[in-house]
């Protein structure tokens, strides 16, 4: 196994005062720090352990994390670690296979659908990775003690371990808790949770020398003894067993001849090849509040789940995507306060979906149930006949939907309202003077985004008066029309098909896209004005220089207080 990188050395506060304190260095506090590490915000991320951690706990990322993640420059650094997936096969009573459930492959947001990997490979990778930027300071052992609030924002009290512990204040805008189930932040707010935990005891092994090589998770639902398998990288492989009642407890290390004896029948196992072995029982919670002041519950702080969906890293990983645009924006002066509270109100909805569907899916795919595991299997193997049903369960249709209902969206009724609040895909598109194709997020940025669809220069010249956020302005040229750039503007142009089948029947229309890739608003020039007030509630006043600033040769900053729009 790769060993933890040494912990940064901290540079001094008094020449570096963060702006955020992030707590947790796991991957949701690691990801928040690039996140807002690469908007130029500066971060002081603090980790009780001595190292990132050497436990392999979460296993598998989704093509959405990887889109945020390449939203910081990532991507590139985590493929290496990473087995690109193909979902997750699932077996009946029997052992015969049921279905492949494979979602869409890359289709939507241009990475694999389910991708499995180490976590102590991917803490070490992304905590190399946050020695690039320099506004973010990184200190291992060291803990978080108190936070008292004030006017400005949160002082924080820290104590570095070692011979002689320091302890030291520091006063940052925002505390971002990503110190996991356990969380050190949520207690010092007195943040309750709510739900249940389940007696059922699972045991977790992960193994070294695996000859398994699938790149697809296998849940086999034998009512006798569910076991789920999900084959890694280099001869790594997890395995799960649900365990029966007195052959180990909860927290206890499970005898090495348990171990060996439930894994005899995929495997020979030494004590050496193993990595972890750990007995667990699993909880279904949500925090009363995912935001105190300013401080914020992120991933296990805020919430924990049942892993039969695979979703708990992944839901801290989109905890960070939907909150740190939006302290940047704040800390950059481009939206006020009210901003932040939308963090709750639209994370909140999905992280209970999600919940609610590991502990369903449980029930039906881990079932110690005889009679409840041959119904299952029958019902699924009947759907499979039915095209609507087997692209239901083949295409994983049965996870929560991503829309936003309430928060920084903008439903309007006609063309394209289906897209508001949605995550907008990530199609192949052509630009530049060469047409090279590229994914639409690298030539849309980090900020918001505004796609005009087929719409002349009259009409860019009126959004850009209406006050909408600073935006990269991007001209989408289709029906296999060569794009062009023009002044201000990217011209991009359908390279697989997806960007004109996701765009049809929006012609004359603008589509405002937020910098985590939701879909805030569709609207037609003459309703750009409405768009814009309505913006205003999560805007902070600021003077009107009455010049835009380009945030590249080819994409103005649109800013929201252009001149003549009213507050």
């Amino acid at each position: 196994m790769t060993e933890p990188p040494p912990a940064p050395q901290p540079r001094s506060l008094s020449h570096h005062r963060p702006a955020v304190l992030v707590v947790g260095a796991g991957p949701t506090g690691l990801t928040a720090a690039h996140l807002l590490g690469s908007r130029g915000v500066r971060v002081l991320l603090v980790e009780r352990n001595a190292t990132t951690s050497d436990a392999a706990k979460a296993i598998s990322l989704d093509d959405e994390s990887l889109r945020t993640l390449q939203s910081a420059g990532l991507d590139e650094a985590v493929y290496p670690i990473i087995v690109p997936g193909t979902g997750t096969r699932y077996f009946g009573a029997d052992g015969r296979p049921l279905v492949h459930a494979r979602g869409t492959g890359d289709k939507r947001y241009g990475h694999p659908f389910k991708n499995p990997f180490a976590q102590p490979d991917l803490e070490r990778v992304l905590c190399e990775q946050l020695r690039l930027l320099p506004d973010v300071d990184v200190r291992f052992d060291t803990q978080l003690t108190n936070v008292s609030p004030h006017s400005y924002g949160v002082r924080a009290t820290l104590r570095t371990g070692g011979e002689d512990d320091l302890v030291e204040e520091v006063d940052v805008s925002y505390v971002l808790g990503c110190d996991g189930g356990r969380s050190t932040v949520r207690d010092l707010l007195s943040i309750p949770m709510q739900g249940r935990s389940f007696p059922e005891v699972w045991l977790v092994v992960d193994t070294l020398e695996d000859g398994h090589d699938q790149r697809y998770g296998m849940h086999h639902g034998d009512p006798d003894r569910p076991i789920v398998i999900v084959p890694g990288q280099d001869g790594r492989c997890r395995y799960e067993f649900r365990l029966k009642p007195g052959e180990c407890e909860a927290g206890t290390s499970p005898p090495f001849a348990l171990v060996r004896e439930l894994l005899r029948l995929h495997r020979e196992i030494t004590p050496d090849q193993i990595e972890r072995a750990v007995a667990y029982s699993f909880h279904a919670l949500l925090a009363d509040r995912l935001r105190e002041g300013h401080c914020f519950l992120l991933g296990d702080a805020a919430h924990m789940m049942p892993p039969f969906a695979g979703q708990g890293l992944n839901a801290g990983v989109r905890d960070a995507a939907n909150l740190c645009w939006k302290i940047s924006e704040v800390l950059a002066g481009r939206a006020g306060d009210a901003l932040l509270d939308t963090y709750d109100s639209e994370r909140r909805p999905h992280a209970r979906a999600v919940i609610d569907l590991s502990v369903r899916l449980g029930r039906i795919v881990m079932t110690t149930s005889r009679p409840r595991a041959l119904l299952r299997d029958a019902l699924v193997r009947t759907a499979m006949h039915i095209p609507p049903a087997r692209r239901y369960l083949t295409e994983m249709r049965y996870r929560p939907d991503t829309r936003l209902r309430a928060g920084a969206v903008f439903p309007t009724d006609g063309a394209g309202s289906g897209l508001v609040g949605t995550m907008l895909p990530q199609p192949r598109v052509l630009h530049g003077p060469h047409h090279r194709p590229a994914r639409l997020d690298d030539i849309l940025g980090q900020g918001w985004s505004l796609l005009g669809i087929g719409v002349s220069d009259t009409d860019w010249a009126t959004v850009v008066r209406a006050g909408l956020p600073e935006a990269t302005a991007v001209d989408v040229f289709l029906d296999d029309r060569t794009p062009r750039d023009r002044a201000g503007r990217t011209g991009i142009a359908d390279a697989d098909g997806r960007l004109d089948a996701l765009l049809a029947g929006l012609t004359g229309s603008f589509v405002l896209v937020r910098p985590d890739r939701f879909v805030a608003a569709v609207f037609a020039p003459d309703r750009a004005q409405y768009v814009g007030v309505t913006l205003r509630r999560f805007a902070r006043p600021r003077p009107t220089t009455g010049t835009t600033t380009a945030t590249s040769d080819l994409a103005p900053e649109i800013p929201y207080d252009s001149p003549g729009v009213p507050r």
